[in-house]
C-alpha cells in the first residue's frame, strides 16, 4: 500500500513546531493518506483570530472590490490549470479523502471553479449590490444622504464535508465583503480550504494573514469558544442538530447564519416526455442523482413525472435506471460505510414490505438489477416527498398533473430548496409561482440541480448582504454640514 502525507489547515503566524498535530487516516484502494490536523490551544486560537482581524483591517479592507475579484480570479485560473501543482494536488487527494470517483471529482471541480472567474464574481456582487461601490466607500442614496456596506472584522465559517471544495463558496463571499476569515475544517474533507488559502497567499501575499483555516474535534468547546468569542458573524453548514449546538455556544450579539439539511426534487411535464425528450430528460436526471451520490443540499430525492406523454412515468423510471447503471460504469459510486449500506438495505426492504402489504400500487416497485449499486423506486400513485437512502437511490412518482405535487411537498416547507423542472415556458412559470409559495427557493433545469449558478441566493437568502452592516449618512447630516463649509455664508 502506498502511503501519502498531507498537512491540513492554514495558520499564519504560528510555527509548525508549536502546534500539536493529530493524524486522520483515509484509505482508497491501495492508497493510504495520513492528514495532519492542527489542534490549537485556547491561547493560540485567540492570538490567531486577533492576527487575522488586524491584518484584514490593514490589507483587505483597504482594497477595492474589483481588486479582490481580480485576486480571486488569478487563484481560480491556477485551479483551472490541470498542470498547476495546486490543482494536481486537489485532483490527487480529494478523491482519497471523499471516496468519490476521481474522474467525477475532476469534472466536478472544474465546473465548480468556473463559477468563480472574474465575470461570474462581478455578477455575484451585482446580485446583492446594485452599486458595488457601496463596499468601497459611501455612495449617494436615492432617498438622500449616503450609505456604505461594512463587512465583519471576523467572519467564522463552520464547513460541512459532504461535497469536495464546498468551503470555497462561503470563503469567497467573506473575501468580497472584506472580512477577516477563519474557517473550521470538516473532518470528512479537511484539505481543500487550506490548499486554497495557501494558493491565495501565494497569488497575493498581502492577504496571507487575512484568513486562517483551523480544526477541532467535535465536542471540543474550548477551542470553539475561543474563536466564537472573537467573531462578529458565524456562518455554518451541517445537520440541524450540529447547527443548534453552534447556536448555543455563540454570544447573543454574534450574527448567526445557519444552512441546514434540505430536500430537492424534480418535476417532469408530459411536454418533456415524447420519444426524443423523454430519454434525454432521464439522462439529465441521472446526472443530478449521480453527482456526489446525492450528498449535496440541492440533490434530488424524488422525481414527479406527469402522465400523458408518449413516454409513461414507469418508462421514464426504467430509462433513469438504465442511465444510472451506465453512469455507475463510468463513475463508480464510492465505497459505503457500514451504516450507509445498512440504511440503503433497510430503505429498499421497507419499500418491498410496504408494497407487498398494499399490493404494490401505493408504495412502489424496485427497478434495476438485484444487488445494483443504484436503485430506482417507481410509485404509480401519489407519494409525499421524503428523503431516500441517498447514494444514487431515487424515487419516481407518477402524477396526473404536476400541480398535484404541491400538496406532496408543502409539509416540508422548512426543508425545501431546489426543484428541477422540465416543462414548457408557460407551465414553468405557473409551477414556479406555486413552488415558491410553499418554500422552494431555487428552480432550475433538470441536469443542473447540482450545479448552482454564480450568485444564486442560497436558501433564498443574500450571500453578501447577509454578511454586511449598512452605515447611513442621513440627508439631515449632509445638509447640516453645508453650514460649516468654507463656502457657507
Amino acid at each position: 500500500m502506498t502511503t501519502l502525507h498531507a498537512v491540513a489547515g492554514y495558520l499564519p503566524g504560528l510555527a509548525h513546531a508549536d502546534v500539536y498535530w493529530q493524524p486522520l487516516v483515509f484509505e482508497s484502494g491501495t492508497t493510504r493518506l495520513e492528514v495532519a490536523m492542527p489542534v490549537l490551544s485556547h491561547q493560540q486560537m485567540t492570538a490567531l483570530a486577533l492576527r487575522v482581524k488586524q491584518a484584514s483591517r490593514v490589507h483587505l479592507k483597504t482594497m477595492r472590490v474589483s481588486q479582490i475579484v481580480a485576486v480571486v480570479d488569478r487563484a481560480i485560473a491556477r485551479l483551472l490549470d490541470p498542470i498547476d501543482p495546486y490543482r494536481k494536488q486537489a485532483d490527487q487527494l480529494l478523491p482519497i479523502v471523499s471516496g468519490y470517483d476521481a474522474e467525477m471529482v475532476r469534472l466536478g471541480l472544474t465546473a465548480f471553479f468556473k463559477t468563480f472567474r472574474e465575470p461570474q464574481l462581478h455578477r455575484f456582487v451585482a446580485e446583492d449590490f446594485a452599486n458595488p461601490k457601496l463596499l468601497d466607500q459611501f455612495q449617494p442614496r436615492p432617498k438622500g444622504g449616503a450609505a456604505r456596506a461594512f463587512g465583519p472584522d471576523l467572519l467564522v465559517h463552520s464547513w460541512a464535508g459532504n461535497v469536495p471544495a464546498l468551503p470555497l463558496w462561503s470563503l469567497v463571499c467573506g473575501l468580497l465583503v472584506k472580512a477577516g476569515n477563519i474557517g473550521k475544517l470538516p473532518s470528512a474533507e479537511p484539505l481543500f480550504a487550506g490548499l486554497f488559502a495557501r494558493l491565495l497567499a501565494e497569488v497575493h501575499p498581502p492577504l496571507a494573514d487575512c484568513l486562517a483555516v483551523v480544526w477541532w474535534k467535535g465536542g471540543d468547546t474550548e477551542q470553539a469558544a475561543a474563536l466564537y468569542a472573537q467573531a462578529d458573524t458565524v456562518l455554518a453548514y451541517g445537520s440541524n442538530g450540529s447547527l443548534e449546538e453552534i447556536r448555543r455556544q455563540l454570544p447573543v450579539t454574534t450574527r448567526f447564519l445557519p444552512y441546514g439539511h434540505k430536500l430537492g426534487f424534480g418535476l417532469v411535464s408530459s411536454a418533456a416526455l415524447d420519444s426524443l425528450r423523454g430519454p434525454a430528460t432521464a439522462r439529465l436526471a441521472a446526472w443530478d442523482v449521480m453527482r456526489y451520490d446525492q450528498q449535496g443540499c440541492y440533490s434530488p430525492h424524488v422525481f414527479y413525472v406527469e402522465r400523458g406523454g408518449t413516454v409513461s412515468p414507469r418508462e421514464f423510471a426504467q430509462y433513469l435506471a438504465s442511465e444510472l447503471a451506465n453512469l455507475q460504469n463510468r463513475f463508480p459510486g464510492r465505497a459505503l460505510a457500514l451504516e450507509d449500506a445498512a440504511a440503503i438495505a433497510n430503505w429498499r426492504q421497507g419499500i418491498e414490505l410496504q408494497s407487498m402489504a398494499s399490493g404494490g400500487a401505493l408504495v412502489g416497485e424496485l427497478i434495476g438489477a438485484d444487488g445494483a449499486a443504484s436503485c430506482v423506486v417507481y410509485a404509480d400513485a401519489a407519494q409525499a416527498l421524503a428523503p431516500t437512502a441517498l447514494n444514487r437511490n431515487i424515487q419516481v412518482v407518477a402524477v396526473d398533473a404536476l400541480e398535484q405535487v404541491i400538496a406532496q411537498v408543502q409539509m416540508h416547507k422548512d426543508f425545501l430548496q431546489t426543484a428541477g423542472v422540465a416543462a414548457a415556458p408557460a407551465e414553468l412559470f405557473r409551477l414556479s409561482e406555486l413552488l415558491g409559495a410553499v418554500g422552494v427557493t431555487r428552480i432550475t433545469a433538470i441536469g443542473s440541480m447540482t450545479s448552482p449558478e454564480a450568485g444564486w441566493h442560497h436558501d433564498g437568502r443574500f450571500n453578501l448582504l447577509d454578511l454586511v452592516r449598512m452605515v447611513e449618512i442621513e440627508q439631515s447630516a449632509e445638509s447640516a454640514s453645508d453650514a460649516m463649509a468654507p463656502y457657507a455664508d
